[in-house]
């Protein structure tokens, strides 16, 4: 089925700015809260958000084989898990509403005040049940800092890592919504030279600037997903910022791996943006050497051309943007990622979430987290309004932004945002 959604001449009768995230090509999904406090699934357009629950019962879609709840619900789980049939259908349908020559609801004033909100209005809120979250370790630039930081520099990447996508478990109940104010964690931490560990705030908090994917109903236990088939079951992707702890997290994770430096909070952007809107970017990704085992080899372009940016604002100053990276650097693609994930029978759901992990770019000012912008502290990150930083302090705000362009349109995520607040 064609994606005509995706039409780089179309135009909206919403006004767009030229510069948006959110032309009339992108229509992403979210969920949101009206000021009447009703819920309610929605796309966005510009600076407008579209109730598509309304614009459902109102017979916008009609045709299209729906359940006439589907959009009048607090996640987008289901509508998720109807596959990528739908989900196309559902978007160039979104497209053609909205599109300049067509009048239909252009020209419905009543309709309109019931589907169409300005952002100012409504409150974003986590688009997604999250059954399942995985953390990958898949950027080599980052895997080869952190090995050359904590190990032996001639030996940086351990011997499985050019073999395998690196993962782990995360919590799921603590990923939260862009916007949300995180107080900075406690737990147990060593100092240098120390033979014993103490309690208290961490002293190293650090963001971890990511891309991660959703998933829809993919196999059943005991089934894998073959790489020529992973694609169908990846609904779309948000930015990701994995907080972390690293003064925790250096004490604790030998010899099971992260736990309370992670587990904290993770902050994802609002809108989730499809994979059907993402591919006119697609790009190669990174040659592998040497060459994966059967199951993880992959044809064609698998990764996606994305500017990736992190900055740090503190409070009553301007920001600083200390990261300029690309999600095209990451060695391991999403599909070898969800191929290996299922590759021992795991089962895969609707709404379960995979990270990228840390993105970082071949040049200094392209790594993904202060651990490596200041390499552990040695070279602090200046700030444009005067003073440094070497990790995240009380009251700074990250703010992650990422989008994709070319010569005729741009698709973005909007921003991934998140304050520390002293710890409680």
């Amino acid at each position: 089925m064609k994606i005509t959604a995706n039409n780089p001449e179309r135009k909206s009768w919403l006004p767009v700015d030229s510069n948006s995230d959110f032309p009339i090509q992108n229509i992403p999904f979210g969920v949101f809260l009206t000021k009447e406090y009703i819920t309610t699934i929605g796309t966005r357009i510009g600076n407008y958000a579209i109730d598509l629950g309304a614009l459902h019962q109102l017979g916008y879609f009609k045709g299209i084989p729906l359940t006439e709840d589907i959009f009048m619900q607090d996640t987008l789980n289901d509508f998720i898990s109807d596959g990528r049939k739908t989900w196309r259908l559902v978007r160039n349908r979104i497209a053609d509403i909205f599109d300049v020559n067509n009048s239909e609801l252009q020209n419905n004033s009543k309709d309109k005040e019931v589907i169409i909100f300005n952002l100012k209005d409504i409150e974003m809120l986590l688009p997604i049940s999250i059954g399942d979250y995985t953390d990958f370790f898949s950027s080599k630039e980052h895997a080869t800092n952190t090995g050359t930081m904590f190990r032996d520099p001639e030996n940086a990447l351990l011997p499985n890592w050019l073999h395998v996508p690196v993962g782990y478990h995360g919590r799921s109940s603590s990923i939260i919504v862009s916007g949300t104010e995180i107080h900075r964690p406690k737990g147990q931490t060593i100092a240098p030279n120390a033979t014993q560990p103490t309690f208290g705030p961490s002293k190293l908090v650090d963001f971890e600037l990511e891309m991660a994917f959703i998933t829809t109903d993919a196999n059943h236990l005991g089934d894998a997903i073959p790489i020529d088939e992973a694609e169908e079951y990846i609904f779309g992707m948000v930015l990701f910022n994995d907080w972390s702890a690293r003064d925790i997290q250096k004490w604790e994770y030998v010899p099971l791996g992260p736990f309370l430096g992670k587990s904290f909070a993770s902050t994802i952007s609002p809108w989730i943006v499809t994979m059907d809107a993402l591919e006119p970017f697609r790009v190669p990704s990174p040659k592998q050497e040497p060459t994966p085992l059967t199951y993880l080899q992959q044809k064609g372009d698998n990764s996606y051309d994305i500017h990736l940016q992190a900055a740090i604002k503190p409070e009553g100053k301007k920001e600083t943007i200390v990261s300029n990276s690309n999600f095209k650097y990451m060695y391991w693609t999403m599909i070898q990622q969800l191929t290996h994930h299922t590759v021992n029978g795991c089962n895969v759901l609707s709404g379960d979430m995979m990270g990228s992990g840390t993105i970082s770019g071949p040049t200094p000012d392209s790594y993904g987290s202060m651990l490596e912008l200041s390499w552990r502290g040695t070279k602090p990150v200046q700030l444009v309004e005067g003073g440094e930083r070497k990790f995240i302090n009380d009251n700074d705000e990250v703010i992650m932004r990422a989008y994709c362009t070319n010569n005729t349109i741009r698709i973005g995520f909007g921003e991934c945002t998140g304050k520390i607040l002293p710890t409680k």
